[in-house]
């Protein structure tokens, strides 16, 4: 997520600112025994007698086997046949279009299964019933706990099945504020605590409030703010992608740092079984970095840009290459690259603060880390995405020519432009609906055709219907808004009229034209003190219940009009994992590590660092009986992980940008041996 600090906003660049049936249930067949009859037993009437009996069970079986296969039949496959060609449950042409007789080409078999109305039973034996107008079923075989049969709707290809990049479009969104907190996405968990401006500080207040549940409470947050009912009503709305924004505490955290360390972990596989079950495929996005790669709040720690910048911007990106090293052993094992199908490996790096030059060499090297870890081409680990760093298309073009499946994630928003936002959204229910919003989210389309050209997949991994900034806590804890109006009016939408909806839903539908692959900002806001959501305008799941949010994304097409330039969804071969995939030049880019920092008076070499002598532990899997996934992929990787220099005395990794520099901690103080990795293993269940 951007910046919610308006003292951070003031020197960031605007981007384009122009502007059931019953569950079906497994019947064990009874062991066979020996029915053969003594030979006293052969008289006519026995024999008859045992006619009967197997006619007897055989009438059994055909029952036992009818109440397995009707229910799945009647639940799916014919409920697929007799779809008719309605916006809502037909199929697409390819490119999101509504067509009509479509219907899934993967129906699942022996597992069970559902589809619209269907009961679904969660983990603590509760039920609910699936809702899903789109042809969608759900998928859980305790047999095959990583089949990737589900399917979300009828117009996007099931997991097992291949996603075509231009022709398969992504209509998904982020899971905010879940497992990386934000204060206007949790805003009660701030006003608990008014000292928090960020998830550091909330970490510390959290944890000196031993009467009030201590750390402990951000495990109740992530218990309960996302759980598997929201999967299957994001399914349920047409969408088939997630973006979860995870911070690196997942895998470990460092002496001093005051997070709750790898508990989450255990949430983000559940993530991946319900992303499973239901068909969704994932955007897994790193959003916090050692140091900060941004200084925003969303970064870990609000203040100073400390990756690659200054005294221990060189320290801090070691031990980032590691985190994502860790996380593509486990999203690349063979369970998970169906589910897992984009790496974000670094969310909004502030590059005017970073550098360029720095920043695209780290890039370079993270992509051979990755690759060297996956292999390369098509079908070997995720796509591995890049944020664009707010500057423009030109900059990117071109960039790594010859990588293997790099997509470039841009974040359009009106809402930090720095304008007063006057021009009004509520202009009537007709063709004016939404007055200038609409048009100047359609100007957003040239941006993002040109970037799929020259660059290659190129997609939005965030936006909002925040046309201004008014929500609560959206600029930052103690931020201001430039809304010249009443931001009151904005924070409770029990107060909006029909206009006000119309407006919003013309908004938000030009958006999804032009941006053609999106992931909204975000699913769901909570609640604050209030009672009620006081940023309605980033909540999904209020716009879906509002009705200024379409249950039927497809139904977006052709808003921006004929005018408005498209994509033809041709990329060069390298871009998709095909010919020519993994061919950098050496010449491409700058070489890492860079030579120089910013705000760093010395050479690289002579900055701290950190040496690689500390044992790996991997991300643990799932505790599923007969099915272990041990975390690590690539069973050539074994360079040890880094750890601190001893006798080195290093600053404040997330306050050291103008530190002065320690002698005996650069490259030349120790090497950097390989050894071999552990596995670690864990009970959680997926």
């Amino acid at each position: 997520m951007i910046s919610r600090d308006s003292t951070a906003l003031l020197n960031k660049p605007e981007l384009d600112t122009h502007p059931s049936p019953q569950t079906p249930v497994h019947v064990p067949l009874a062991a066979t025994q020996d029915e053969t009859p003594a030979p006293e037993e052969t008289t006519p009437q026995r024999r008859r007698r045992g006619l009967i009996f197997w006619l007897l069970c055989l009438a059994a079986l055909i029952v036992v086997v009818l109440a397995v296969i009707l229910p799945v039949y009647f639940t799916v496959i014919k409920k697929d046949n007799d779809s008719d060609s309605s916006s809502s449950g037909g199929g697409s042409s390819g490119n999101g279009t509504p067509t009509s007789g479509s219907v899934p080409t993967a129906t699942p078999s022996a597992a069970t299964t559902g589809g619209d109305g269907s009961t679904v039973t969660l983990e603590d034996g509760s039920t609910f019933k699936y809702s899903n107008p789109h042809d969608g079923f759900w998928v859980a075989d305790p047999k095959d706990p990583f089949s990737g049969a589900a399917k979300p709707n009828s117009w996007t290809p099931a997991l097992n099945e291949t996603w075509k990049w231009g022709e398969n479009r992504v209509f998904g969104v982020n899971l905010g504020g879940w497992l990386v907190i934000e204060p206007f996405i949790t805003p009660a968990l701030f006003q608990k605590y008014p000292t928090a401006i960020d998830e550091w500080s909330l970490s510390v207040a959290m944890a000196a409030d031993t009467a009030g549940g201590g750390l402990g409470q951000l495990e109740d947050h992530y218990r309960t703010f996302i759980t598997e009912k929201d999967f299957a009503e994001i399914a349920g709305a047409g969408l088939n992608y997630v973006r979860i924004p995870i911070p690196f505490w997942a895998v470990d955290k460092w002496e001093g740092e005051p997070f709750l360390e790898k508990v989450c972990w255990k949430y983000i596989l559940k993530a991946f079984a319900w992303a499973r079950k239901y068909g969704l495929r994932v955007k897994l996005d790193l959003h916090t970095i050692p140091g900060s790669q941004n200084g925003y709040n969303h970064s870990g720690k609000n203040g100073q840009v400390g990756f690659l910048v200054g005294t221990m911007g060189m320290a801090n990106a070691q031990r980032t290459l590691h985190y994502i090293r860790i996380i593509t052993e486990f999203i690349a094992q063979k369970e998970y690259q169906d589910v897992v199908q984009i790496f974000g490996i670094m969310n909004e790096a502030l590059i005017t603060t970073i550098g360029t030059e720095q920043l695209t060499a780290f890039y370079r090297e993270a992509h051979d880390i990755i690759r060297g870890i996956t292999g390369f081409g098509e079908g070997h680990g995720p796509y591995i995405s890049i944020h664009d760093g707010f500057l423009g298309v030109d900059t990117w073009a071109g960039f790594l020519a010859g990588s293997d499946r790099i997509i470039l994630d841009r974040h359009p928003y009106t809402s930090f432009s720095g304008s007063t936002f006057d021009e009004p959204i509520a202009t009537g229910t007709g063709d004016g609906a939404g007055g200038v919003w609409p048009s100047t989210a359609c100007a957003w389309a040239d941006g993002f055709v040109a970037a799929s050209t020259s660059f290659g997949v190129t997609i939005a991994g965030e936006w909002s219907n925040g046309y201004n900034d008014c929500g609560l806590f959206l600029t930052g804890v103690n931020g201001q808004q430039s809304y010249g109006g009443d931001c009151g009016v904005w924070q409770d939408a029990s107060t909006w009229d029909d206009s006000t909806k119309a407006g919003l839903a013309a908004f938000n539908q030009a958006q999804m034209d032009a941006l053609k692959d999106w992931f909204f900002w975000t699913w769901k806001i909570g609640n604050s003190q209030a009672g009620h959501v006081e940023s309605p305008l980033w909540s999904y799941q209020l716009g879906l219940e509002g009705g200024w949010i379409s249950r039927d994304p497809r139904t977006a097409a052709g808003k921006c009009g004929g005018g408005t330039p498209t994509f033809d969804g041709t990329y060069q071969p390298y871009m998709t994992g095909g010919a020519g995939a993994g061919t950098i030049t050496v010449a491409a880019g700058t070489p890492y590590p860079p030579a120089q920092l910013n705000m760093a008076d010395v050479p690289v070499a002579e900055l701290p660092q950190y040496t690689a002598t500390a044992s790996v532990v991997p991300l643990p899997g799932p505790s599923i009986k007969g099915f272990e996934v041990d975390g690590w992929y690539d069973e050539d990787d074994r360079t040890l992980a880094p750890t601190t220099i001893p006798g080195c005395d290093y600053p404040d990794a997330w306050d050291g940008v103008n530190a002065a520099i320690p002698t005996g901690c650069g490259t030349g103080t120790t090497s950097a041996p390989t050894g071999t990795t552990t596995t670690a293993t864990t009970d959680d269940d997926e």
